[in-house]
């Protein structure tokens, strides 16, 4: 386990720009699904007799719980890694999370032989740290603050010339997650609706891009927590809001918006719905008992939306995306 200083040799916001590049298309969803073959699940689409009772549609659940890393967050950091050419390849990829992108990239570099340099702040959870690890990467512990996690990532990647990996706002990375989308379509033709939480982005504007290109009459809809709400007034104001002080039990749910997504959102999401914590427990609630599947908080959010009183579904065929697994089954809220 490397340790780092928190003062930065290089911008992070120059390091940002170096990479972002126009807004991903369908083509680039296809070609990412040719390369993630044979690494990321395809994973199962289930419903529930129960859950199509209470909601009073048709429900058609895409279980990225049961993804690799248990979420969705394997198939975007696998095309990313395996969309670099050798030579900047074996320099490895570095990112700054303390969550399942951590995981996620950690585990695809191990699959190309590069190495993962994981920034984590130091009260990042043991259980998280020892997951990361164990799929392989190289944690480079700072101080707590979203800045020291920024400069000390900037002096990792001036170091070792490692490829910064953004968990969202990156191209290749938000390609590889809408081929969630493409498989749910493939198995679940005739839908009217499809929905996804939505925290900095990746998922929701992988899936709208999916969608509408091979679909266009599917709606497309997010779903989010109250107390973390930036995208909804994002999309409300016609300007990016920054997630300022997040309140939800959704942890994965806590990053602002990318620009990146916001960009896709304007163009084909069609709402954000908000959804309270306490109907969020209730729908994490019924998964698991009726469908038996472990499922985190913020895959429960788009369920939230869908029994509540904001959102009439009645007798859709609705996709959701269960972004999903990965919960701390000692500190279950419920």
């Amino acid at each position: 386990m490397m340790t780092a200083s928190t003062s930065p040799s290089a911008p992070f916001a120059g390091m940002m720009a170096a990479y972002m590049m126009s807004t991903p298309t369908l083509n680039d969803i296809h070609e990412a699904q040719d390369r993630i073959a044979g690494h990321a699940h395809r994973t199962p689409v289930f419903t529930s007799r129960s859950l199509n009772e209470q909601a009073g549609a048709s429900l058609f659940f895409k279980c990225e719980n049961l993804q690799r890393v248990g979420a969705f967050k394997f198939r975007g950091a696998t095309n990313a890694v395996r969309s670099l050419a050798d030579e900047d390849a074996s320099k490895g990829v570095a990112t700054h999370s303390s969550g399942n992108h951590a995981q996620a990239l950690a585990l695809a570099a191990r699959e190309r032989g590069i190495p993962a340099y994981i920034v984590m702040p130091q009260n990042a959870p043991a259980v998280k740290r020892a997951a990361v690890a164990g799929y392989g990467g190289e944690i480079i512990l700072c101080e707590s603050t979203l800045a020291a996690r920024e400069s000390t990532l900037s002096e990792v990647v001036r170091e070792t010339g490692a490829t910064f990996i953004h968990p969202y706002e990156h191209p290749m990375v938000i390609a590889g997650q809408g081929t969630a989308a493409v498989e749910l379509l493939e198995q679940a033709p005739g839908l009217d609706m499809v929905i996804t939480p939505v925290g900095g982005g990746g998922l929701l504007a992988g899936t709208a891009i999916a969608v509408k290109g091979l679909a266009p009459s599917i709606r497309v809809l997010a779903a989010e927590p109250a107390g973390a709400d930036d995208a909804h007034r994002s999309l409300r104001d016609g300007q990016l809001h920054p997630s300022v002080d997040p309140q939800t039990i959704c942890d994965g749910l806590l990053t602002s918006v990318g620009e990146i997504a916001f960009a896709v959102m304007q163009e084909h999401v069609e709402r954000v719905v908000l959804v309270e914590d306490d109907a969020v427990v209730a729908a994490m609630r019924l998964i698991w008992e009726r469908m038996k599947l472990v499922i985190e908080p913020s895959a429960a959010v788009p369920l939230a939306a869908i029994l509540g009183d904001d959102l009439d579904v009645s007798g859709m065929r609705i996709g959701v995306i269960l972004s999903g697994g990965n919960v701390d089954l000692g500190a279950l809220p419920f």
